[in-house]
């Protein structure tokens, strides 16, 4: 039998069954909308270096050492040629920046750091220095650094030049996140310069050979000494790392060498570099593989640099 109720009944469930379908109909209509946003969006990479790795694996590729005292380095140029292969290798993609990984002592940049660090899209990130000049930190802040990218989708694509083992949960922490990370590595003149736990675990692998280095690194061009030079005694070369000391304070000013003072006992790469090529033109005599005379030509030095202040 047919009642007045029956019908009112009829007619909510037909009603919320319209207002269902309505609400599906918008919910797929936003959720086009977002894929179609999504689509247009594009993707982003950055590039993580870890410098430790790069200056020892170019040195030997082109100097044929590792020793960074021993060549220079075109940062800049050779910066500026990594976005350029990026640009190629992600051609839908858009730069986030370059991430350039270092040691230094107390974490105190170098000049040559510091110049880096003031280039675009380029941001400079310090481990410390141990007393053998090893890097301390730095695998644990390119982890941090990719994972955040990563879990933040501020990055789609990695390209990372290293090749130490303990960046495989670096990488594996970014995967999670569903970055896709590709490994950039240097030729090597023999065998491998990569763990290859890290290149299993990688989606790509590249290498960079001879030639892309080239333009970059130069071997420094050492001044022939006559051997029969008599060593120097260390108060000898205590006296001499004053007399630079006393050179530079008249023409690069107080400001500039009172800046090194935080640092003792330890000087900037850049500067330690500057006061041994100095001193072995004053002495003709060089004091490479000379532990004991440096460790006095620095004492000389910084003697008289804290005297003055």
């Amino acid at each position: 039998m047919y009642s007045l109720r029956d019908g009112s009944d009829n007619g909510l469930h037909m009603n919320e069954d319209l207002d269902l379908g309505a609400r599906i109909d918008r919910t797929n209509e936003l959720l086009h909308r977002m894929l179609a946003e999504v689509a247009k969006t594009p993707s982003t990479h950055a590039i993580f270096v870890d410098a430790g790795y790069l200056y020892a694996a170019a040195g030997c590729l082109v100097a044929g050492t590792e020793d960074r005292r021993a060549f220079d380095l075109d940062a800049e140029g050779l910066i500026d040629a990594l976005i350029d292969k990026a640009r190629t290798v992600f051609a839908d993609s858009r730069l986030l920046r370059v991430y350039w990984y270092d040691g230094a002592r107390r974490r105190i940049h170098t000049a040559e750091q510091q110049s880096i660090a003031e280039l675009p899209d380029v941001k400079v990130r310090l481990g410390n220095l141990n007393a053998s000049n090893q890097q301390k930190g730095v695998d644990s802040l390119i982890r941090s650094d990719l994972e955040s990218l990563a879990r933040h989708r501020a990055i789609s694509d990695a390209a990372l030049i290293g090749g130490d083992e303990d960046l495989v949960s670096a990488v594996e922490a970014a995967q999670g996140y569903g970055a896709r990370v590709h490994l950039w590595g240097i030729e090597a003149s023999e065998g491998r310069n990569q763990a290859e736990p890290l290149l299993w675990e990688v989606d790509s692998q590249r290498t960079l050979e001879l030639d892309f280095f080239k333009p970059y690194v130069a071997r420094r061009t050492g001044t022939a000494y006559d051997p029969a030079t008599p060593r120097p005694t260390r108060e000898q070369v205590r006296f001499v790392g004053a007399q630079v000391a006393a050179g530079w304070l008249a023409t690069r000013g107080r400001d500039t060498l009172g800046e090194l003072l935080p640092g003792h006992p330890y000087l900037p790469g850049s500067v330690d570099q500057d006061l041994l090529v100095e001193a072995e033109r004053l002495l003709q005599y060089s004091l490479r593989g000379q532990a004991d005379l440096r460790r006095a030509l620095r004492d000389g030095f910084w003697n008289h640099l804290r005297a003055q202040f």
